[in-house]
């Protein structure tokens, strides 16, 4: 049976949509992975506070120039300023700010596949706040992700003597969760305007708490290697923030949700690789099991039959 002549020029027209859909997924795959070992490289020029607080600038003002540009700025509506407060404030200020003070004491590919067991946490509190169903597939998949994360703390790889070691992993898990509460209130949350639209004013928030917090706990900002902080810095709120986020939020409207959720699971495996290249990490079996059984765990419970489930935090996967 042939298609009449309106749909086949409209199938043909969704193929390089597709194509060029998926080209960019993997930039921003590769963006969102490679801003681990940036992060961690910025430490070396300026405090984790200014870290956090100068690349969420550097951040809010791309996305506000690309906004304009797309003719997508909007004033925030009185509806929305919820979800504004609880993502500005959750997600883009404390989870950044946990994120940069424990890259002090893990490594970045340890860090990335801590953080990245958020959409674990999110299956629990998505059942007690929002009645989600723990369905056995998800169980299955929590408690895959919970095997991995005994992996990456078995007492053969981890030394438990080392106090700050414990900080770091601790101040990771714990912005992991923080990232789980924003995502599951954002689905709870009944949009006015686009995620996308409020982003560079919830970056605006998380700037101004950021930097008055980095004020108050370091005074001004002490930049050393100023060739070095300027690209990473370049890299970390430009390429790895504003732009990736824009592209992420061009591929979630051409690409089916199922494929972008998996698909954003590449993230911390990038972020590992990234960081055993360019920081030169030594990454030992307990990282790449954790990472199997983390990803793993994340894919069994968030993407039951090929389709995501509200668990999935396809909106706010992104970088520290």
């Amino acid at each position: 049976m042939n298609l009449p002549a309106s749909l086949q020029r409209l199938a043909s027209k969704r193929a390089p949509l597709r194509s060029h859909a998926g080209a960019l997924f993997a930039i921003v795959i590769v963006a969102w992975g490679v801003n681990w070992p940036v992060s961690k490289a910025l430490l070396a020029h300026v405090s984790p506070w200014w870290s956090a607080a100068l690349r969420s600038a550097v951040g809010m003002t791309t996305l506000f120039v690309i906004c304009a540009l797309t003719r997508r700025l909007v004033l925030p509506r009185r509806g929305d300023l919820p979800v504004i407060l609880s993502v500005g404030l959750l997600h883009m200020a404390v989870f950044s700010l946990l994120v940069a003070l424990s890259l002090q004491y893990v490594s970045a590919g340890r860090s990335a596949v801590l953080a990245y067991t958020t959409p674990l946490w999110v299956m629990p509190a998505a059942r007690l706040w929002l009645g989600e169903v723990l369905t056995p597939r998800r169980l299955s998949g929590l408690g895959c992700g919970l095997i991995g994360l005994g992996a990456m703390f078995n007492p053969l790889s981890f030394d438990w003597h080392d106090h700050l070691a414990i900080l770091g992993n601790g101040l990771v898990l714990v912005a992991a969760f923080v990232w789980a509460v924003a995502i599951v209130h954002m689905r709870a949350h009944r949009w006015v305007n686009g995620p996308f639209e409020l982003s560079p004013w919830q970056l605006l928030l998380a700037t101004v708490v950021m930097t008055a917090i980095a004020c108050i706990a370091d005074g001004a900002p002490h930049v050393s290697g100023w060739a070095a902080f300027t690209g990473l810095m370049a890299y970390g709120g430009v390429v790895g923030g504003g732009i990736a986020y824009w592209l992420a939020g061009v591929v979630t409207r051409r690409l089916p949700a199922g494929v972008t959720s998996l698909g954003l699971l590449g993230v911390p495996v990038v972020g590992t690789l990234a960081s055993a290249l360019i920081l030169r990490e030594p990454l030992g079996w307990d990282v790449w099991l954790a990472l199997a059984l983390i990803v793993g765990g994340i894919a069994l419970g968030t993407v039951p039959g090929g389709q995501p489930t509200a668990a999935t935090p396809c909106r706010t996967d992104r970088a520290p």
